[in-house]
């Protein structure tokens, strides 16, 4: 049986990520998901690459998040962008989802 769920997904530099965990564990996350991203915004073009980066940190990645309820995933969209995206590239969108095991999800 599935659940009704929402995930929130960044995609920023990746040299954010730690800071980025940190709101997500503040907000109600139990974890997190990343990748490696690539694509073409307002702050220009990157891409993926096997290879190592010049300076890694600026690479691009996407971090997704599932929380259980609409509130926490809006608090972290909404965090995340006030805290970096005046000065970083980034986007966060939310998305509603049907999970399986539910309590992985719902903080300790």
């Amino acid at each position: 049986m599935t659940h009704q769920a929402w995930k929130t997904v960044i995609i920023t530099e990746k040299l954010l990520v730690d800071r980025v965990a940190e709101i997500i564990e503040a907000n109600g996350g139990t974890g997190y998901t990343y990748v490696s991203a690539g694509g073409k915004g307002s702050r220009g073009k990157r891409a993926t690459t096997d290879r190592a980066a010049v300076v890694d940190g600026l690479s691009n990645v996407k971090i997704e998040v599932i929380t259980p309820d609409h509130a926490s995933a809006e608090a972290i969209a909404e965090a995340v962008a006030a805290q970096f995206f005046e000065n970083f590239s980034g986007i966060t969108y939310l998305e509603p989802v049907e999970i399986l095991r539910q309590h992985k999800f719902v903080p300790a």
